[in-house]
């Protein structure tokens, strides 16, 4: 602010027209409540000469701008940093009731029958969500919980159900990766 301030000054004080060093009288004179002599104030009057110099811009070196990335490359990044997942608000699972369940077809070159459903979630956000796994109990007004993770055949779905929640149930006779499909562990055969 202060630096503002003498700049805009010092502006002001070139841009008037110099005169003439007005004469100044150091003439001594006594003042009858003071002791000492005093010089007179004429030569105060002046106006103070203030030089500002201008601060030099340095640009940034090619290796800087190469190790930092310029603006464009910044943007990329907190591009990138945005949720892949925003209806979770941050959360890692949320609960829902499923509005309808619908069967989705993939992209090319995929040719499948992908069942998945619209749910209404507890923050009023409506989502599609894909049903993992083979078979599955969901209807209309089931809760389930979704959770994010995208689908690779089917463009434009973001979250998944979670099996073996609330009323979906888990997969029958599933051997292997159980835990993502909420099978539980088969008996033990002798």
């Amino acid at each position: 602010m202060f630096a503002r301030y003498l700049l805009q000054s010092s502006r002001l004080l070139a841009k008037a027209p110099i005169a003439a060093p007005a004469r100044t009288f150091a003439t001594k004179f006594t003042s009858p409540f003071l002791s000492q002599p005093t010089l007179s104030l004429a030569k105060f009057a002046q106006k103070p000469s203030i030089t500002v110099t201008k601060p030099q811009i340095r640009h940034a070196t090619i290796n800087q701008i190469s190790r930092r990335g310029n603006f464009k490359t910044l943007l990329k990044r907190r591009k990138a940093q945005r949720s892949m997942t925003p209806d979770l608000q941050g959360n890692p699972f949320k609960r829902g009731v499923v509005l309808r369940v619908m069967i989705l077809k993939p992209k090319k070159p995929n040719s499948a029958n992908r069942k998945a459903c619209r749910v209404r979630l507890t923050n009023g956000k409506v989502v599609t969500a894909y049903i993992p796994g083979e078979g599955h109990n969901a209807q209309e007004h089931s809760v389930v919980t979704i959770r994010g993770g995208r689908t690779q055949d089917l463009p434009g779905l973001k979250y998944k159900c979670v099996r073996g929640l609330n009323d979906l149930a888990g997969v029958p006779n599933r051997r292997t990766s159980r835990s993502k499909y909420g099978a539980k562990k088969p008996a033990a055969s002798n």
